[in-house]
C-alpha cells in the first residue's frame, strides 16, 4: 500500500500542486545540534538527537533513498528505536507500513490513541473536502498509544503529547525537552505567517482552527516559546509568526494563501545535496 500510495503522490500531487506556491520543505541538513531533517520530496521527517539517543519524528513516505539521505547525516537506521507520529497519512508513516523495506522494523511507534482508530479500521481517512476515502494502513510494529497533555520519557528525553484534531481526527503534536515542537500539519508556514493547514485535506477545517488556538493558548499560558517545526514549510522560533493567521486556511486553489518563496515543484529535489546537508544549519522563515 505505501509504496503505491507513495508513487501516486509522487506523480499525482506534483501535477496538482505544481505551481501552486505551496510546499515548501526544508533540504536535508540539521536545524541545530540536536535536530536533523531528511527532505523527501515535499515532506520532511526529523531526528532528535541528545547523547547517545535518537528520537524519529514521523515516517515519511515509502521513500527509496531514505537510509542514504540518513547517512549524510551519520544517522544509522538500527539506532532509531522509537518513533513519534503525528498522524497516520502517507507522507508520515510510510517508512513503517507494512509494504516498507523495513528499516525501522525494530522501532516502537508512538502515535495517538484517537489516531488509532484509523490503523484499526474503525474509522477510515478522508481527503479532497472529503470526496475520497483513503485505503487504511497497515503497520505490524509495537505501538504504544498516547492520551492528550500525555508526558513520557524516552531515554532521558521528555516529550509532550498535544491532541490538535482537525486535519486528522488524532493528530498529535510533540513538545520534545520543552524546546521543540514538532507540528506535523497542523500549521502551514506563508510568507507572512503560519495558517491552519491545507485546507482540502482536512477532515474538520473548523475544528483545526479552533485546535491551533487552543494550542496557542496552552504555549502562551506557559511562557513556552519553542521552535515550530512542521512537516512540509521549515521552522521558526517566532510565536507570533506561527501563529500569524491561525484563524484563516491555506486553501490553494483558491490562491488564499501562498508563498512566492516556494519552489514550482516540491517534488523536484535536485538542490537536495550531501554537499549542502553537511555545509550549514538549515535556516528558519519569520525571523
Amino acid at each position: 500500500m505505501s509504496k503505491k500510495a507513495t508513487e501516486f503522490q509522487r506523480k499525482a500531487m506534483s501535477r496538482m500542486y505544481r505551481g501552486k506556491e505551496i510546499f515548501k520543505p526544508l533540504n536535508t541538513g540539521w536545524i541545530d545540534k540536536n535536530v536533523a531533517c531528511v527532505r523527501e520530496w515535499v515532506a520532511n521527517i526529523f531526528f532528535y538527537c541528545k547523547d547517545n539517543a535518537v528520537i524519529m519524528i514521523d515516517a515519511g513516505y515509502n521513500y527509496d533513498r531514505l537510509a542514504e539521505k540518513m547517512g549524510w547525516l551519520g544517522i544509522a537506521p538500527q539506532s532509531v528505536q522509537h518513533i513519534l507520529i503525528t498522524h497516520q497519512d502517507t507522507d508520515h508513516v510510510g517508512a513503517v507500513e507494512a509494504d516498507s523495506p523495513g528499516l525501522f522494523q525494530n522501532a516502537a511507534l508512538y502515535i495517538g490513541e484517537v489516531e488509532n482508530r484509523y490503523l484499526t479500521g474503525e474509522v477510515r481517512r478522508k481527503v479532497i473536502y472529503h470526496l475520497y476515502k483513503l485505503p487504511q494502513v497497515t503497520i505490524n510494529n509495537k505501538k504504544v498509544l498516547l492520551q492528550d497533555g500525555e508526558v513520557i520519557n524516552i531515554d532521558g528525553i521528555k516529550i509532550e503529547c498535544f491532541l490538535v484534531p482537525g486535519h486528522t481526527w488524532g493528530h498529535m503534536v510533540y513538545l520534545v525537552d520543552d524546546r521543540y515542537l514538532f507540528t506535523g500539519d497542523t500549521i502551514w508556514f506563508g510568507a507572512d505567517g503560519g495558517y491552519s493547514f491545507i485546507s482540502a485535506l482536512a477532515e474538520d477545517n473548523e475544528l483545526a482552527v479552533r485546535s491551533l488556538t487552543a494550542l496557542e493558548e496552552k504555549l502562551r499560558g506557559r511562557d513556552l516559546h519553542p521552535l515550530f517545526i512542521t512537516g512540509h514549510t521549515g521552522w521558526t522560533d517566532n510565536m507570533d509568526f506561527a501563529f500569524a493567521h491561525k484563524n484563516e486556511l491555506c486553501s490553494p486553489f483558491r490562491r488564499k494563501a501562498h508563498d512566492p518563496n516556494a519552489p514550482y515543484d516540491a517534488y523536484d529535489e535536485s538542490d537536495d545535496t550531501e554537499e549542502r546537508a553537511k555545509s550549514r544549519y538549515l535556516a528558519g522563515v519569520g525571523r
